[in-house]
């Protein structure tokens, strides 16, 4: 099993930046991806940005050139940075592993870009 703790979400004018950190349970290096995916209010999960074992990256188009994925394996950690954040950013964010043949979630923090 992988337990995930995300943390760094909150309130952010439009424009601005924050940091999301996904706290893993277990090593980076066992687990296949990490992602990031969101909620926006009445809209579906969508995937963000994913990281695999292997250190690929792969974005949402919106996100693309804004936001990084990254890791730290010592600590068992991977990080989002989001810049120029836009008021269509909005929502909760959660970390997901895919560790094995099973999936595991954080449970989520909440980013709001006001206008």
């Amino acid at each position: 099993q992988v337990q995930l703790v995300e943390s760094g979400g909150g309130l952010v004018q439009a424009g601005g930046s924050l940091r999301l950190s996904c706290q893993a349970s277990r090593s980076l290096l066992e687990i296949n991806a990490m992602d990031w995916f969101r909620r926006a209010p009445g809209k579906q999960r969508e995937l963000v940005a994913t990281i695999a074992l292997e250190g690929f990256t792969n974005y949402l188009d919106s996100v693309k050139g804004r936001f990084t994925i990254s890791r730290d394996t010592a600590k068992n950690v991977v990080y989002l940075q989001m810049n120029s954040l836009k008021p269509d950013d909005t929502g909760v964010y959660y970390c997901r592993a895919d560790f094995k043949v099973n999936e595991y979630w954080g449970q989520g923090t909440q980013v709001t870009v006001s206008s």
